[in-house]
Parts: C-alpha cells; structure tokens; sequence
C-alpha cells in the first residue's frame, strides 16, 4: 500500500485516475456532487459541494490529494477544505484554457496566463490558491475517451465538420492524463505547473473525419464558420474563443512520461480495436 489518496470529483477524469491508483495498490477516496454513485471498485465515494461539507475526520490520514472540481461563482470549493493541511502531495487539474487566444501559436508553462473566458479567468485564479499550498497544476487540453470521443459522435449521429480556418485544438486521452498524475506521485516538485496534451494539435473537422474513416461511414459536410456559429450553443462558441497549440515538453522531460496516445489517431484507433 502507498498511501491514502483522495480525489475530490470523480468525473471522466477523476474516475480513471482512481481505478489506476487501486490497480497500484493505493487506498482510495473521493467525492461526487451530493453523493451520485459511481461504479469504482476499492473507492469509497462521499457526497460533497458547496451544500454538502465532508463528515468529520473524512480527510484525516489523507496523503496524497488531488481536486478535478472547478471554481464558480462562489471560487474554489475545495481549497478551503485542505489548506494548511499536511499532505505528502497534492493536485490540481486546471486548464490549458488560462492561456487564452493566441492566434493558433504555440504556448509553454512559462507563457503567461492570459485568460478569455470568465472560466478560465475562474481557472486561473485557483490555480494560485493551489499553488500557495504547494499543489501540482495539470493543465489539461481536450479531454477524450470512451464514451467521450469523435467515434461516440460519430455512432450517435450528433457528429459535425465545422471548419473555422486555421483553428486547432490540442488533445489529451483520459488514460494520459492519469498516467501523468501518477508519473508526478514517484517525482513530486511542489508548485511545478505541467501541460498535460498529446503530440497533435489538429483542427476539428480532421478529427471527425478520421473517426468516419475508422468506422467506415462517409463524414457529415463540411460547415462553414459562418454558418455553424449561428446555431452553436453559446458554451459550444466559447470552444472556438481560443485557438493555440499546446506544447508538452515539460511533462516527458520532468516526469518521465511515454504518451501512450501520442495523437488522436492512436486514441480513436484503440476504441475500435476487437
């Protein structure tokens, strides 16, 4: 046993990270809004939000810690809950989004966060809280996975091939993302800020295209920028706000990582695989 890890929000990526905490042989807790349940051997789930604080003693003999909530409007929910605390390692999954637009340029950890989004403004300055406590900072690309991916659009038939000239978008597959936090736990650097995305940013409409491939149907058309933005959602829009590539050097260099999906086209292929 390695010790007691807690996650507070087991959603898509919080839920990966902890099946292979237990696969590693860590006692593992965590939390979901008010308690939903989740279907994760060896975890024990607890109920927690802003309406919702942790039991007494839920945290005690915690060592290792790592929070997937993002702030509101109200901040950061979690933070709270775990400063001051004595922890051998902590986490924080934020966003490559505190980078802001930069035209489709390439951006490292040392690039300034420039935020465009309220979100990621929100992002940003949790971050610094996490960072004052001596948490890690993952900032995540795109995340996908099964269940999450252009192959499920695809087969449920909501896939489209918006075409905005010169947008990209860096990825990251789910089982990447925690192989890196668990890359992190055997090279702890308290504060140290990581990117967390694949080898491949590529614009959207070439992903589709290649799940189609994959899966042998012909691609949706192609819809103009001008067109589709008409009737996007206004979350979908904020989507396209930023358009950057997201360098991940940084995250091989220092923790060792071997991207077992280096693009998207590794990603999609294993999802389809007998």
């Amino acid at each position: 046993m390695n010790g007691k890890y807690f996650i507070f929000g087991l959603g898509f990526s919080g839920r990966v990270i902890a099946r292979r905490l237990v696969e590693a042989g860590w006692e593992v807790a965590g939390t979901t809004r008010s308690g939903e349940a989740v279907e994760l051997a060896g975890v024990s789930v607890l109920p927690y939000d802003h309406d919702h604080p942790l039991p007494p003693g839920a945290l005690d003999d915690v060592t290792h810690l790592l929070s997937s909530v993002p702030p509101d409007g109200l901040g950061d929910p979690v933070i709270d809950a775990v400063r001051g605390r004595s922890l051998h390692w902590a986490g924080y999954l934020s966003t490559t989004g505190v980078y802001g637009d930069h035209g489709g340029g390439w951006v490292d950890e040392d690039t300034p966060a420039a935020p465009t989004l309220e979100r990621s403004r929100r992002r940003a300055e949790a971050e610094t809280a996490w960072r004052a406590e001596g948490a890690h900072i993952f900032r995540l690309a795109g995340i996908y996975g099964p269940g999450r991916s252009a192959i499920d659009s695809v087969r449920a038939g909501t896939a489209k091939r918006i075409v905005k000239p010169g947008q990209v978008f860096s990825r990251i597959h789910v089982e990447d993302i925690a192989g890196a936090v668990l890359a992190s736990l055997a090279r702890p650097n308290r504060g140290r800020i990581y990117n967390l995305c694949d080898d491949d940013a590529a614009p959207p409409q070439e992903v589709i295209a290649h799940a189609c491939t994959l899966l042998g149907v012909a691609p949706p058309p192609e819809i103009p920028w001008e067109e589709a933005r008409r009737s996007l959602s206004p979350m979908a829009l904020s989507f396209y706000a930023d358009n950057k590539r997201v360098r991940n050097h940084r995250m091989k260099a220092e923790l060792g990582v071997t991207l077992a999906y280096p693009s998207y086209r590794e990603g999609l292929r294993a999802m389809i695989a007998p």
